[in-house]
């Protein structure tokens, strides 16, 4: 348990959420069996268990998918589609974890890996698209810079000798009967001109967005003929798939305290003392302090419980959601130091509770560029229950009293956990490569093994 002025309260960015709002994190929910052979093989087709369906060929080994434990292959939890907006590469998330009870709470029993597959023709679109962003830029430094240039410049005296002479108020009659020149005809704004010279139009942007449709569907297609059917990973175990569906989290506003007709509120009573009501009693607040209470676990049962169906928790670049107050808790929220003591009277400085932050600088770096990791999603306990099959078709089988004694005494004394089967970890955190680093070729993709901490549930 952490000291007395440390608070489990910690601060990250959540902090500053407010509710009746949604959030950066996007929630990956189950929706419903996979039963499209063509959406297997489809690897822009985010799901739940199955087979992976991989960028290119050749596949990689499925070495990578053992467990560093037993040895033996591991079952794909989740298969993300998730590229990168301003990367030429086509991108995808893989995530393997073991069920063998004998490997759970140990390291190398969840493993993650990112697939990465250059793509030419959105790579164009990119170059295009900077191209565009640098010549706007470059306009609108030059505008500004001509408007500089024109308040710059000295107001002409209109009493002057050659002096332009100002505008006659009577000189519509002119104009009308066709006495003097007609007024010049407005130049093209730059944008048209721009536009009227390319050909284009403002449905530019729909046409690149019919490009990266078709971008996807050469893929899809392409990798079509890409069948497990003769490829060892059709041997692997695997649970039964199910689509990934993503949605926003929102929180929802707190909900409104119904005053009895004839009550009244206090509204000092915030300003009692903590920990005792007016009646001499203790309030729920002292009274919960006084226990051992996980505040992290509390903090992620209540996030949690605004979408119950979740998960997956997405957000590149942001912060996990801690399970529990447990060692990788105060790895990626450590303890901040405790300020220096005076020397005269140390015992009566009154000292700020300190508050934890989230430091991702105690995670190693990439192995193959050294860029720092990042956080970019999260496991969810709800997947466990998800995944839940029945194993061997033998669950309804009934037990005799003697076989249900041996059962108990063998989980009491921890023998059987070979045998036994199931995941107990409480969320899995991915970190990835900050650079998102890869080869860059005509053919083939880039296979990189990510971060994983696990956090189980004891």
């Amino acid at each position: 348990m952490p000291s007395a002025d440390v608070e489990d309260t910690w601060s990250d960015s959540d902090d500053e959420l407010e509710a009746d709002q949604e959030t950066a994190v996007d929630l990956g929910v189950p929706d419903g069996p996979v039963d499209d052979p063509a959406a297997l093989l489809d690897p822009t087709v985010s799901r739940i268990g199955g087979h992976p369906s991989f960028l290119a060929l050749p596949h990689p080994s499925p070495s990578n998918a053992t467990c560093a434990n037993c040895s033996k292959p591991m079952e794909l939890l989740i298969q993300i589609w998730c590229p990168l907006e301003d990367s030429p590469n086509d991108r995808a998330l893989y995530v393997w974890a073991c069920a063998n009870g004998s490997c759970q709470r140990k390291q190398g029993s969840v493993r993650a890996w990112r697939e990465l597959r250059y793509n030419k023709k959105y790579a164009e679109k990119l170059d295009r698209k900077l191209a565009r962003r640098k010549a706007k830029e470059f306009e609108e430094a030059k505008a500004a810079a001509a408007a500089a240039a024109q308040k710059s410049q000295p107001k002409s005296n209109p009493f002057a000798l050659g002096a332009t002479s100002a505008p006659n108020p009577f000189g519509l009659g002119s104009q009308i009967f066709g006495g003097g020149d007609a007024p010049a005809e407005p130049e093209p704004a730059p944008a048209q001109t721009e536009s009227a010279e390319r050909g284009g139009s403002l449905g530019d942007e729909g046409s690149e967005d019919e490009s990266d449709d078709d971008a996807v569907d050469d893929l899809a297609s392409g990798l079509q003929s890409a069948s497990l059917e003769d490829s060892p990973w059709k041997a692997a175990p695997s649970y039964s798939p199910l689509y990934l569906s993503t949605v926003s989290e929102y929180l929802p506003p707190p909900p409104k305290v119904k005053v009895p007709a004839g009550a009244t509120v206090d509204p000092d009573d915030d300003k009692s003392p903590k920990g005792k009501d007016s009646s001499g009693g203790w309030d729920l607040e002292g009274y919960e302090n006084s226990l051992d209470v996980d505040h992290a676990f509390e903090r992620f049962s209540k996030r949690v419980s605004y979408e119950g169906e979740q998960c997956l928790r997405y957000e590149r670049k942001g912060v996990p959601l801690a399970f529990a107050s447990d060692k990788v808790f105060d790895q990626l929220f450590p303890v901040p130091p405790a300020p220096p003591l005076p020397v005269t009277k140390p015992d009566f400085m009154v000292t700020p509770p300190r508050k934890r932050t989230y430091a991702p600088d105690s995670l190693p770096r990439c192995p193959h560029c050294q860029s720092a990791r990042v956080f970019e999603c999260q496991l969810m306990p709800n997947l466990i229950n998800v995944l839940r099959t029945p194993t061997d078709g033998d669950e309804q089988k009934k037990l005799t009293d003697a076989e249900r004694r041996a059962e108990v005494m063998r989980a009491l004394k921890g023998q059987g956990e070979a045998g036994r089967r199931g995941m107990e970890w409480g969320t899995c955190m991915i970190f990835s490569c900050e650079k998102d680093c890869s080869v860059e070729a005509a053919e083939g993709s880039t296979w990189r093994e990510e971060y994983v901490l696990v956090q189980w549930d004891e």
